[in-house]
C-alpha cells in the first residue's frame, strides 16, 4: 500500500473549501491543501446541472485518510460530497519528507490536548 495520498474534493463556495482546508491543516490530518476553481456539468435528482465550483487537493498519509474523509464528511455542506482518494506513487523525495514532517507532528498535537 501506498505511503502518501490526495483526496479530492468539490465544494460550492471558496470560503467554504478554505474552511475545511484550514481545518485539516491545523488539525494535522494534511499537509498541504490545493483550491483552484472549477466547472462542473453532472446529474442531480434527475436534472443535469451546470456550476462553477472549487476542488481542493488534499496531501496527506495513507494512515490518516479515513480521517480525513470522515472530516469531510462532517464539515461539508453536500448532500454527498465528491471526496475520493488517489495514491501517490512516486513524488520528489524532499516534497514527500515534508509531508512526514507536517504529519509527524500530529500525534505530539493530539497528544497535548
Amino acid at each position: 500500500m501506498e505511503k502518501y495520498k490526495i483526496i479530492y474534493s468539490t465544494i460550492e463556495k471558496k470560503k467554504d473549501a478554505k474552511r475545511i482546508a484550514k481545518i485539516l491543516i491545523k488539525e494535522r490530518l494534511a499537509a498541504c491543501v490545493n483550491i483552484f476553481k472549477i466547472n462542473s456539468i453532472y446529474r442531480w435528482k434527475g436534472k443535469i446541472i451546470e456550476s462553477e465550483e472549487y476542488a481542493f487537493i488534499i496531501k496527506t498519509k495513507n494512515s490518516l485518510v479515513n480521517k480525513v474523509m470522515k472530516r469531510i464528511k462532517e464539515l461539508h455542506p453536500y448532500e454527498i460530497p465528491c471526496i475520493i482518494c488517489f495514491n501517490i506513487e512516486k513524488g520528489y523525495d524532499k516534497f514527500l519528507n515534508w509531508i512526514d514532517k507536517e504529519l509527524a507532528l500530529e500525534k505530539i498535537t493530539l497528544n497535548n490536548k
